[in-house]
């Protein structure tokens, strides 16, 4: 058997977000926010698209969203690639989900509690060795709660979940297992397949339950993935490697100044300036000529011969 992978959005809004996935968007949530408990009995998959209600507010997409116990809304995020202000995403989608409850003229005590629940595939904590952390609004040299539960910030950051398949003890576990691991896995474990809503999960993941429709949907998006990976990584390789190029000339820069001092003595702002305005090659070549300059006027001598040349 092949499955899909539950990390891709597509993927996550089949297995949790379908018409008959409520048992195990149960499930999962209850695993998440409340290490298991039954907590949440009962929900309502609603549409994830959450429409401005003030002009010129922007347009939210969702993976999924849920009504739980308690009058609670739960956004739900499964994020593969760590793009740009990606935090401050979380924060805009949260407050709007929190906000847009009400419509023009009613009253502020209908506001109910919204709990953005965001699954990473990469680290957004690394000071913190907890797989799932929780943030809430505190006071900040007290940290005394200020409306604890109307809005609550929930990460689970799959990288840092190492436990092999021996080694689940919870439905915590076993959940977050599944969403690092069940596209590389053959067939359902039995650690995993003995909870009914994970054995569920598995089925609506498996590949030969899709039509070719979703088949397609599903790998525009895998490719869509990997070449946003492979572009991050790009750019990371060419940003590291300006880097050591702008650090080696700027040793170079440091290293000339420094030798001329020796020769020539101390070096006005100006002449600095001027120094630091040479192509790599000038600075290369001044670096030679030095070593016959016996007076500041020499350096000025070279530099106006050498910048008129630019």
């Amino acid at each position: 058997m092949n499955f899909i992978n539950p990390k891709t959005d597509f993927a996550f809004k089949k297995i949790f977000g379908s018409a008959d996935s409520k048992d195990i968007l149960i499930s999962f949530l209850n695993a998440l926010l409340y290490e298991a408990q039954p907590v949440i009995e009962d929900l309502e998959i609603i549409d994830p698209y959450l429409a401005p209600k003030i002009k010129g507010v922007k347009d939210t997409y969702l993976d999924v969203k849920a009504k739980i116990s308690g009058s609670k809304t739960v956004i739900i995020e499964m994020q593969v690639l760590n793009v740009e202000s990606f935090e401050k995403r979380i924060l805009y989608n949260a407050t709007k989900a929190y906000s847009v409850q009400l419509k023009s003229g009613e009253n502020y005590n209908l506001l109910n509690p919204v709990i953005a629940l965001t699954i990473t595939d990469f680290q957004m904590f690394e000071h913190l060795e907890t797989v799932i952390s929780r943030f809430c609004i505190k006071e900040k040299n007290n940290l005394v709660d200020y409306l604890a539960d109307e809005l609550e910030f929930v990460f689970v950051e799959l990288p840092k979940f190492n436990k092999t398949l021996p080694e689940l003890e919870t439905l915590t576990d076993k959940w977050i297992y599944f969403m690092k691991t069940a596209r590389t896995l053959r067939s359902v474990p039995e650690e995993l397949g003995n909870v009914p809503e994970l054995r569920k999960a598995f089925t609506i993941a498996n590949e030969a339950n899709l039509d070719p429709g979703e088949l397609d949907d599903l790998e525009r998006r895998e490719i869509f993935i990997q070449d946003q990976r492979g572009a991050i990584t790009k750019a990371t390789r060419i940003g590291i490697e300006q880097g050591i190029r702008q650090g080696i000339e700027q040793g170079k820069l440091e290293l000339v100044v420094r030798l001329l001092e020796r020769r020539v003595g101390p070096l006005s702002p100006e002449i600095q300036t001027r120094i630091r305005q040479l192509s790599a090659q000038q600075l290369e070549n001044l670096g030679e000529a030095l070593l016959d300059f016996a007076s500041v006027s020499d350096l000025t001598t070279w530099l106006q011969a050498h910048n008129n040349r630019q």
